[in-house]
């Protein structure tokens, strides 16, 4: 393997487009466009009495073929990666019980999830192997088992809720249609574990969105893009400080702004590709990579581009669809865009490219256009009505935070207004129902989300948003220098919340707040 970049925060941070070190992989790479796309099981609950439906999860570690004729280790939901798709019904509660049968301890957080704080997933609230030693509680809420966190300084967590094997974790889902994803949140050693395999999708529909005569049923396409890189064993290459994850959190200094990998996976497959009817398809995108941003553009046969139609963000429908050529997608955001095949000639091709990547990272994957069908679908020029009306003149108060590498007990690493991230620490207080705008302001390429609530864009660098900025968010994307506003109300819960970077090694390596909403 060889890695790219430089070998302090500090000096990432004066390179400002960098967002992460390449991996390269040991082993031989398949020509794109030659694996069939998956599509994610959808879990069947195991329980649907009392009006709630009930899920059951093991977390355990199997082997997959991601790459033709080669096996590797993961660590999965339900032993496949990505893990099973659990689809919803607004209003409609849902109990997940996971297991850990993993040999660290986890967590689950549901992004994009109104839900209450027992359930959020907070990084310190454990779900403990059977097989684990020591103290449960101090061992593991001390930053990295009583080691030095690199950003808390082992800090122990007293509302640590630990459970011991397995977790209910219950979702109100009282929350608009859209696509959530659901991945492990353990405190200093998320991105390891994301990377490892623990991410899936959870889809909440309702009637309204049934409605609108969108692609529906195999013309809707759930799209978990992530990039990894592959050992010469056949095993997902990580630079982590400790291969175990056990004890000492981090990874190899080139690759403090992030670790990028040389493989696109899409559903877990390297370069798919799918064959489509000439017709509109649906496809429900998540960037699930690490650190790697994507600017996605559908290109045909002979270099002509297809419209990329955004009629949905992280948290639902937009009040009308946005037209794009090009679309932006950073770590953890969603988009849902249509895309009409049906100008394309029968046994044409689409290819799906990074206009960010270069090499092999430049393309994602393939449609192949088989025949023609019947396509009674649309796109209606309004798609909702219930989009929030936030005025900046609503605001109760306004608050700025900086993003930055900085400092922490073990080093360089990265920080929000000069802070590592502290779970005995109150960073911000809001009250619920209040109405806040927050100035973010970034050094490199941070994609910032909040738990619990979704906000609108007011304006980037002092100008309106970007296109792609449209509807409610849960994750906005800072380009490196960039100040934006955001406007949100902190409705649904009281209780500890998170904000944090999710570029992931940024978030393990300090980059996470305390939200506590009163």
């Amino acid at each position: 393997m060889a890695a790219t970049g430089l070998t302090s925060a500090a000096a990432l941070a004066r390179r400002p487009a960098i967002t992460g070190a390449e991996l390269r992989s040991a082993v031989p790479l398949p020509p794109p466009f030659q694996v069939p796309l998956p599509l994610p099981a959808v879990l069947k609950p195991v329980s649907t009495s009392g009006g709630v439906d009930r899920y059951e999860i093991t977390q355990r570690e199997a082997v997959a073929e991601i790459l033709p004729g080669v096996r590797t280790p993961l660590w999965t939901y339900e032993g496949t990666f990505p893990g099973p798709a659990i689809e919803s019904r607004r209003g409609r509660p849902v109990t997940v019980t996971h297991r850990n049968e993993l040999p660290v301890p986890t967590v689950v957080h549901l992004h994009g999830g109104r839900t209450p704080a027992a359930s959020d997933g907070y990084p310190t609230d454990l779900v403990l192997p059977g097989h684990w030693h020591g103290d449960a509680v101090g061992d593991v809420t001390s930053g990295a088992m009583g080691h030095d966190t690199g950003h808390g300084g082992g800090m122990h967590d007293p509302r640590a809720a630990v459970t011991r094997l397995t977790r209910d974790y219950t979702f109100p889902l009282d929350q608009r249609a859209t696509l959530l994803w659901y991945h492990d949140h353990r405190m200093d050693f998320t991105a390891p574990a994301i990377w490892r395999g623990l991410a899936g999708l959870h889809l909440v529909r309702d009637d309204a969105e049934d409605a609108l005569g969108l692609p529906a049923g195999p013309r809707e396409l759930p799209l978990m893009i992530a990039d990894r890189a592959f050992d010469a064993d056949g095993g997902l290459a990580y630079p982590a400080l400790d291969p175990t994850l056990r004890q000492r959190p981090g990874v190899r200094e080139p690759y403090l702004a992030g670790v990028l990998g040389d493989v696109i996976l899409v559903n877990g497959a390297p370069w798919p590709v799918h064959e489509v009817d000439a017709a509109r398809y649906r496809l429900r995108l998540l960037n699930a990579s690490n650190a790697r941003h994507y600017e996605l553009e559908a290109v045909a046969d002979g270099g002509r581009r297809l419209d990329l139609v955004q009629i949905g963000s992280d948290q639902g429908l937009l009040a009308a669809p946005v037209t794009h050529r090009l679309l932006p997608m950073a770590p953890a955001e969603r988009y849902d865009v249509v895309i009409d095949f049906s100008g394309v000639p029968i046994g044409g091709r689409v290819r799906i490219v990074n206009r960010l990547g270069s090499g092999r990272t430049r393309d994602v994957m393939a449609f192949r256009v088989a025949r023609r069908a019947p396509d009674g679908s649309r796109v209606p020029g309004t798609l909702c009505a219930d989009l929030p009306a936030w005025r900046r003149s609503d605001a109760v108060r306004v608050r700025d935070f900086s993003f930055r590498a900085g400092r922490t007990h073990a080093g360089h690493g990265w920080v929000i207004g000069g802070l590592p991230f502290d779970p005995a620490r109150a960073d911000v207080t809001a009250r619920l129902g209040d109405v806040e705008v927050w100035r973010l302001i970034a050094d490199v390429h941070h994609p910032v989300h909040l738990h619990l609530v979704g906000f609108q864009v007011l304006s980037r660098g002092g100008r309106p948003p970007l296109p792609h900025d449209a509807g409610l968010k849960d994750t906005i994307a800072l380009r490196p220098g960039e100040a934006a506003e955001i406007i949100t109300r902190f409705d649904g819960y009281r209780g500890r919340y998170l904000f944090h970077c999710h570029n992931a090694e940024h978030e393990d390596m300090g980059m996470m707040a305390n939200l506590e909403i009163i």
